[in-house]
C-alpha cells in the first residue's frame, strides 16, 4: 500500500513540475484593477515638418553631418527616389553622396 500511495504522490509532483502554469508578472498582480479608470485618451500624432522636409535643389547652401560633425555644404544633385543628395562639403575637393535625413537647409 505504501509503495502504491508513493508511487502516485511522485506521478502528481511530476505531473506537477511539467505543467507550464501561468505566472502573473505583472507588477500590479497583488494591486485590484481600479474599474472607474479609464485609459488616457490616444492623440493622433500631429504631422511635423523636419528641415529636411523642405524641398532642396542643386546650390542650396545646407549643413551635413558627416561622421557625427555637422558641416557647410553645397547641394549638386538631389535623388530623392533613393533618399541621398550628392553635395560638396567646404573645403573639400570631392564630392560626397549623404542621406537626405543628415541634411538641415540654412
Amino acid at each position: 500500500m505504501s509503495k502504491t500511495f508513493f508511487a502516485l504522490l511522485f506521478l502528481c509532483v511530476t505531473i506537477a513540475a511539467c505543467d507550464p502554469a501561468v505566472t502573473d508578472t505583472n507588477s500590479n498582480a497583488n494591486h485590484p484593477a481600479n474599474a472607474n479608470v479609464s485609459p488616457a485618451p490616444v492623440s493622433s500624432p500631429s504631422p511635423q515638418t523636419t528641415p529636411a522636409a523642405a524641398p532642396l535643389k542643386a546650390g542650396d547652401k545646407v549643413k551635413v553631418t558627416i561622421n557625427g560633425t555637422a558641416t557647410d555644404a553645397t547641394i549638386v544633385a538631389v535623388d530623392e527616389k533613393v533618399g541621398e543628395a550628392t553635395v560638396k562639403v567646404q573645403g573639400d575637393t570631392k564630392e560626397k553622396k549623404v542621406a537626405l535625413a543628415d541634411i538641415v537647409k540654412q
